[in-house]
């Protein structure tokens, strides 16, 4: 399997997509196989856990636009049992600070680690979990992502939510020099059920998740750490470092996430993972997506035609796909027909993906 493609670059406010501007950059999605504990795991905060000894970390963070190393070092473990999904992040930082203690504030407004996630890959209703080093948690469920007219239900929250942060160092303690934190999470599949009887745990399946960090510049005022401003008094932008780099300054395209697959093989067994072809397919959709959207800012109407969206053949494996476009009266359908599966694959006008 190997996703590669060019994404029209934008650049968003943290809740706000500006559009589809000019610049392209070429991304990989990342993935990573999480293996079954059979132990529950107790979260303390601690790597020390006879499982996440033998858990691998993932390639370390890069930043979000996928071209600049980060300044400080960021890695993740996971696994899974039959009721949570457990993931370790260990973070490398001189000064571990932050100063917001309720629950659902906006959380990145400290540094913050960010895990999202999007069970079916559909990229529509998915999970956003973000916790500082004060283990402020703020989680969000967001039916749709922000390039479209989206609602976000911040009153969502994890029940059964578990977290725990060990600070290699000392917090808020502005003489002296940290190493890090390390931050344990515990999410409980449930969270995530679509209806009472739902079986939603991923066994032997792929969920699309991706993780963020980010980090800010800071002034010492008063004996305190605060965010930086500029000569004007405005805060300097943060750093966003990511696991799976997303090509933009935008978390909120869920198609671009990494591929996280759920083997029931104990830890310390090997398994394999191969993306099926069909994602490949349907990332060749969302660049047709992303190039009506563009054709609409420009002209005010959706193309009718998809040679005005794609001028070469689209070729997945070797295999030629041909899509097909139909335009109605609330958008379009583009649809094609899998070389791989024989099914029909089908993208809306908001991104949705419907298999049949």
């Amino acid at each position: 399997m190997r996703i590669k493609s060019q994404f029209l670059s934008v650049i968003i406010g943290c809740f706000a997509f500006s559009g589809f501007a000019q610049s392209v950059k070429e991304i990989t999605p990342k993935n990573y196989v999480a293996y079954k504990t059979s132990k529950e795991i107790i979260i303390d905060g601690e790597e020390t856990d006879p499982a996440w000894e033998k858990a691998e970390w993932t390639t370390p963070f890069i930043d979000i636009e996928g071209v600049a190393k980060p300044k400080y070092n960021t890695q993740v473990k996971m696994l899974w049992d039959d009721k949570n999904y457990y993931i370790l992040a260990k973070m490398e930082e001189p000064h571990v600070w932050a100063n917001l203690k309720q629950r659902d504030t906006i959380i990145f407004y400290n540094n913050d680690f960010e895990v999202f996630i999007d069970p079916d890959g559909d990229t529509q209703n998915y999970y956003e979990l973000e916790i500082n080093a004060l283990n402020t948690a703020w989680d969000l469920f967001i039916n749709k992502p922000y390039r479209e007219n989206n609602t976000v239900l911040n009153d969502w929250n994890i029940d059964g939510l578990r977290s725990a942060v060990k600070v290699n160092g000392t917090i808020n303690n502005v003489s002296d020099t940290d190493k890090g934190w390390t931050l344990e999470i515990a999410i409980p599949w449930s969270v995530y059920k679509k209806s009472y009887f739902d079986d939603n745990v991923p066994k032997d399946k792929f969920w699309r998740v991706n993780f963020s960090r980010v980090n800010w510049q800071h002034d010492i005022v008063n004996g305190k750490y605060e965010r930086k401003k500029d000569k004007e008094g405005k805060f300097l932008p943060e750093y966003n470092w990511v696991w799976s780099p997303m090509g933009v300054i935008n978390m909120h395209e869920p198609e671009k996430w990494a591929y996280v697959y759920f083997s029931s093989k104990e830890i310390g067994q090997k398994d394999s993972f191969a993306i099926p072809e069909e994602e490949d397919v349907k990332w060749e959709l969302y660049a047709l997506y992303r190039a009506q959207k563009q054709y609409f800012e420009k002209n005010e109407s959706w193309s009718k035609s998809l040679e005005n969206l794609s001028k070469k053949n689209i070729v997945v494996e070797g295999k030629t796909i041909k899509p097909v476009l139909e335009n109605h009266l609330s958008g379009f359908n583009i649809s094609v027909k899998s070389p791989f599966s024989n099914k029909t694959l089908i993208i809306k006008e908001d991104g949705t993906i419907i298999t049949k």
